[in-house]
């Protein structure tokens, strides 16, 4: 029993240590194989970097058909088309508002935009899921129950006690909090399958139409037992409050949650998003010693019941906001924190690596191409930049011989060639990014547009800082075995 534990614990730390060890051999790839096969590392390079250009069109495409669908759903009335479905009126909504040292007014504008909902029964519940170590929740309970309450069927107040094996976050806070609502739907008698959970982030602006979409195609979804439905959060509400670095950062991150939305067999939530509680009840809830935990939630799900787990669609946006702490420095902290908190989900790829060697009623060919992609995403984030913008340089650096090679010389000159057109999508960016606030009343300002150009110059330094740095941070921290705090993304 002994040594199967211990093989089981290195097993599992095999799975944490899988791909921060490939990052790492990546970006020094040119450095140890230049000496010995320069070529070698010439022809990968130059592979990433037409691999990189069909990730960026393919990008591209996506998050232009993203934005026309959501263009085309946006007049579509589907409140008046609830109340055609006579079923609808025994779903209960229940948005989870999991939240901890928020400001009262950021959570109030969350719920004033819920407010708004045009959905046209009166069946949503509030649930404001706080922790019972801040001081201040009892008195912000009471504040917005006092201010609300007649616009909600229900308002809930749940306190989390962090427990002994539990990790501070949303996934014990909302587990929580999902358990009480499990109890009161008994106490009601609602049907689980016909109870939805949303969970909205304590600044997720939810747009009107959400909970009346969400549930019409919640309605018509012949598998939604099995289903989650995401919107894309896009970092649009503070934006002109943002230091330029951020803003960019911002930018780029909402076009690519865009770009996910269109994109059916890959798609997993994030952040806020809706499925039922019976389904959640199924999982045993969130796992409550991990931090990022929207796409573990949807792995919970897949490894229980296979490949019905799907995430779908809603052509809608929320408005979200980017991280700001009040000055430049103290933003620029917080954002790297946030970066690296994100990039901390490539402890998902242990909880994958377990379970796919014991879930013999999911076929191989489903799970390796889920493996795949999770794989994927987490490999690309911190090792991108160096691949893109160094690496090409390195090999006739180290290696004379190679120089003076013809594929040692033109190396530089064909990675910054593909580079280029790579970047060369930016336009597209530029352009979706000025129709979304457009969408989203944050209009350019004629006295912003010069700092609007040419902040994207400065585009691969933001990228390495906010982004790559962190992940890389994250990555390395979880090969040491050593491991990262949660912390409260300060948006004031």
């Amino acid at each position: 029993m002994a040594n199967r534990i211990v093989t089981s614990k290195q097993f599992r730390r095999l799975g944490e240590m899988l791909v921060p060890f490939l990052s790492w051999m990546i970006i020094l790839l040119p450095v140890w194989l230049s000496p010995f096969h320069p070529a070698i590392v010439a022809y990968f390079i130059i592979a990433f970097d037409l691999y990189f250009l069909v990730k960026s069109l393919t990008t591209a495409y996506y998050a232009s058909l993203s934005y026309a669908l959501i263009n085309s759903f946006q007049d579509f009335e589907f409140d008046k088309t609830l109340q055609t479905l006579p079923a609808t009126s025994e779903i209960q909504h229940f948005v989870i508002i999991p939240n901890y040292k928020e400001p009262l007014y950021k959570i109030n504008e969350t719920i004033k935009a819920l407010s708004k909902s045009d959905y046209p029964y009166r069946t949503i519940h509030l649930v404001l899921a706080f922790e019972k170590r801040e001081k201040e929740a009892f008195e912000k309970s009471q504040k917005i129950t006092d201010q609300w309450e007649n616009m909600f069927k229900d308002i809930i107040s749940v306190y989390h006690i962090l427990g002994e094996h539990e990790v501070p976050g949303k996934a014990s806070n909302q587990t929580y909090a999902a358990r009480v609502v499990e109890k009161y739907c008994a106490e009601k008698g609602y049907d689980l399958k016909k109870t939805i959970i949303t969970i909205c982030d304590a600044d997720s602006l939810l747009p009107k139409n959400y909970l009346s979409y969400m549930t019409y195609e919640f309605m018509q979804d012949p598998n939604r037992d099995y289903h989650f439905y995401w919107a894309p959060v896009l970092l649009y509400n503070n934006f002109w409050q943002l230091p330029f670095f951020v803003r960019m950062q911002a930018t780029l991150s909402s076009i690519l949650r865009l770009a996910f939305l269109s994109q059916k067999k890959n798609l997993i939530h994030i952040s806020t998003y809706s499925t039922n509680l019976w389904m959640l009840k199924e999982i045993d809830y969130w796992d409550v010693d991990i931090i990022p935990e929207d796409w573990h939630i949807y792995y919970q799900a897949f490894f229980k019941f296979g490949k019905k787990v799907e995430t779908k669609p809603i052509y809608t946006i929320i408005n979200g906001d980017a991280v700001y702490s009040g000055n430049m420095m103290k933003t620029f902290v917080s954002r790297y924190e946030q970066e690296k908190r994100w990039a901390w989900g490539v402890t998902d790829i242990s909880y994958f690596w377990n379970n796919m060697f014991t879930s013999e009623h999911i076929k191989w060919s489903i799970k390796a191409k889920k493996f795949f992609y999770l794989f994927e995403t987490h490999l690309l984030w911190p090792t991108s930049f160096f691949i893109l913008t160094i690496s090409g340089w390195i090999p006739p650096i180290v290696n004379r011989t190679f120089n003076r090679t013809v594929l040692g010389f033109i190396l530089p000159q064909l990675t910054g060639f593909i580079l280029t057109l790579a970047t060369a999508m930016l336009i597209l960016y530029i352009y979706l990014d000025f129709k979304l606030r457009h969408k989203l009343n944050q209009k350019t300002k004629l006295r912003h547009l010069p700092l609007f150009f040419v902040q994207w110059y400065l585009l691969p330094v933001v990228s390495f800082i906010l982004s790559s740095l962190p992940a890389l941070d994250a990555h390395t921290r979880l090969l040491f075995g050593k491991k990262i705090q949660y912390k409260v993304t300060e948006k004031i």
